[in-house]
């Protein structure tokens, strides 16, 4: 008579890909409550006025963006496009930008904020290899595995400095506050259960 640790091979207890064997997949409860977890962290900066345009002080200290420059508005209040945007004949968008990657759950009544990039190229960014890509991939196939749906785009702030240094402080800023969970900044935070291979 087998033990009960014997009815599983080492891999089946782990999760571990030995000899082909596969991982056990993720459950809807889990990718829902892993959702849910990052949607009570980014609902409430959706309905804070930092989007709405705010009247500079003459002779206050600059805020976060460079001084002259406008502040990003709220990533997950710009125009959508599908993440094929680049395979278009023109590019609606070209040069510097800060770019976030959301999907709209059916379960939730708003987006999440799944990634945070900038670009000196926004119209060859997204083009090739990208981390988020395989993360991407890896979310919605996990959602497909489940029998749950996603809504994948992509947005676009085109006002972001051409400059790379405070671009990329302004991505680090946003990165910080919004806690998106594809960036590697934050991934631990949010235990991605998605493996980008």
């Amino acid at each position: 008579m087998a033990r009960q640790g014997e009815l599983f091979g080492p891999s089946a207890l782990t999760g571990a890909k030995e000899g082909g064997a596969q991982e056990l997949p993720l459950l809807a409860h889990q990718l829902l409550e892993w959702q849910a977890r990052l949607a009570a962290h980014q609902h409430p900066l959706l309905s804070e006025q930092g989007d709405a345009p705010q009247q500079g002080s003459l002779f206050g200290e600059p805020g976060p963006a460079t001084a002259g420059q406008a502040e990003p508005p709220n990533p997950l209040m710009l125009r959508p496009q599908p993440l094929s945007f680049w395979r278009w004949p023109t590019a609606p968008q070209r040069g510097a930008a800060l770019y976030f990657v959301a999907d709209r759950p059916a379960n939730l009544g708003q987006p999440l904020l799944l990634y945070v990039g900038e670009t000196g190229r926004a119209d060859q960014r997204w083009k090739g290899e990208h981390d988020c890509k395989a993360y991407l991939a890896a979310y919605s196939e996990a959602l497909l595995a489940a029998g749950l749906t996603c809504q994948l785009s992509i947005r676009f702030w085109l006002d972001a400095p051409e400059a790379t240094r405070p671009r990329r402080a302004l991505e680090q800023a946003l990165i910080q506050r919004w806690l998106p969970p594809f960036n590697k900044e934050t991934r631990s935070r949010w235990a991605t259960p998605f493996q980008a291979e």
